[in-house]
């Protein structure tokens, strides 16, 4: 059984990662997550910055599991477009010497909660202030609250996983993402 894991203990991280490489597989998968550093803020709040947290998840993972099959990052973050706040996830998957990356979908967040974001406050702190929530990032998230549960955390998670994969499903198409000694570019 191949091995994913995830540089997050967030559940719906490490759902999100087992189900979309379980599909690519077409076999169940064993998913674990682990604390690791992303080396950026808190709440990422630009889209370079939030890439860069998932990126660094990704390469801590592989750094502390050299033997994982999978190693996974994802970052929630925020970015400010004209004035309106944006929540969007970036995921980067890499497994032997490929690496896959996709930005999930961005979705608008209400005034009231951009208002306390602005002001410092975590997008899920925030949520779970305005909605009477607790710990709403390890559950529906923003999107599953705004969306009335149509789309989870999860979910967002997943279709970003699942467009990471595509280097892997076809490598040879992506063989410029990878050197000759099989180090990533």
């Amino acid at each position: 059984m191949k091995s994913v894991v995830v540089g997050s203990r967030n559940p719906v991280k490490i759902a999100a990662a087992k189900n979309s490489i379980g599909r690519f597989l077409g076999e169940p998968v064993e998913a674990d997550g682990i604390d690791v550093a992303s080396g950026v803020s808190d709440q990422p709040m630009t889209d370079e910055e939030t890439r860069q947290g998932a990126t660094a998840r990704s390469a801590a993972v592989r750094r502390l599991h050299p033997g994982v099959d999978f190693a996974v990052g994802i970052e929630g973050g925020i970015e400010v477009i004209d004035g309106d706040m944006f929540a969007f996830a970036w995921v980067v998957i890499d497994c032997c010497q490929a690496r896959g990356r996709s930005r999930s979908a961005a979705f608008l967040l209400p005034p009231m909660v951009r208002d306390l974001v602005k002001s410092g406050v975590e997008l899920g702190h925030a949520n779970d202030q305005l909605f009477s929530q607790v710990n709403s990032k390890q559950k529906g998230g923003a999107v599953g609250i705004l969306t009335a549960g149509a789309i989870s955390r999860q979910d967002l998670y997943e279709h970003a996983a699942d467009l990471a994969l595509i280097p892997l499903c076809i490598p040879t198409l992506f063989a410029d993402k990878i050197d000759m000694k099989g180090d990533f570019l």
